[in-house]
């Protein structure tokens, strides 16, 4: 289906605005997984023009994304990731924990940004950052676009790994689900349990009887709200 490259709008705008020089786009991914991290990638761009076939890393074929990925970390002016964990999901809440790796992926930046252009309609970073937020912004900005692509490809090798390298992990197809629900994840949930790299605030737990015992207390309405919503709703 034909889309519209992203562009630098948002990013001249706020140049205009605010005298912004340096801008970063954030994007996350694994927000919606039943096990892994999340992370959240922190780019930025300039105003030079994008490698050709940019666009939200979910509209991209694995092999295109995994290609591309690797173009961007060498075209970007700059780029850092940050993770939170899934212990780290379940002592937080999903909204702090997100925050959590935003500002570690924006502290890895070699020049802290004077402001940020974030994926979505809910600012879950705020202050002191200076945020942008824009809907479908890995659509139709260049630089939450190659932060959406350099994320999704780093999440997913990183849980390809668990699946290879950590005894226990290869049940649950990892490699394939990137820890999101899918039949194989959870017939090997039902089978063997979760993890230590699953989150036990997630909803999941409430349908298997051997292991719902191992849920933890959600912290708060806002948490519960989101990772009931985020079960099933979340793309790859």
């Amino acid at each position: 289906m034909p889309y519209e490259p992203p562009t630098h709008t948002v990013e001249r705008s706020l140049r205009a605005t605010t005298g912004a020089r340096i801008v970063a786009g954030v994007d996350e991914v694994g927000r919606g997984a039943w096990a892994g991290p999340v992370t959240v990638c922190a780019a930025v761009t300039g105003l030079r023009r994008p490698p050709a076939g940019l666009t939200d890393s979910k509209l991209l074929t694995p092999k295109r994304r995994t290609a591309l990925a690797a173009e961007l970390e060498q075209w970007v002016t700059a780029y850092a990731l940050g993770d939170a964990s899934s212990q780290e999901i379940d002592e937080l809440g999903m909204t702090a924990a997100l925050r959590l790796a935003a500002v570690r992926a924006l502290e890895g930046l070699p020049v802290r940004p004077d402001a940020v252009i974030l994926d979505g309609k809910h600012d879950y970073l705020g202050s002191p950052w200076q945020v942008r937020t824009v809907i479908k912004g890995d659509q139709s900005c260049v630089a939450v676009a190659a932060a959406s692509v350099i994320a999704k490809v780093r999440r997913d090798t990183v849980m390809a790994e668990l699946e290879a390298e950590t005894e226990g992990c290869a049940a649950f197809g990892f490699a394939a689900n990137a820890g999101y629900p899918s039949p194989v994840h959870k017939a090997a949930l039902e089978e063997l349990g979760p993890t230590p790299y699953h989150r036990l605030s997630w909803s999941y737990l409430d349908a298997l009887p051997r292991w719902r015992h191992l849920k933890k207390v959600r912290l708060s309405a806002e948490a519960a709200a989101l990772e009931s919503g985020g079960q099933l709703g979340f793309d790859f």
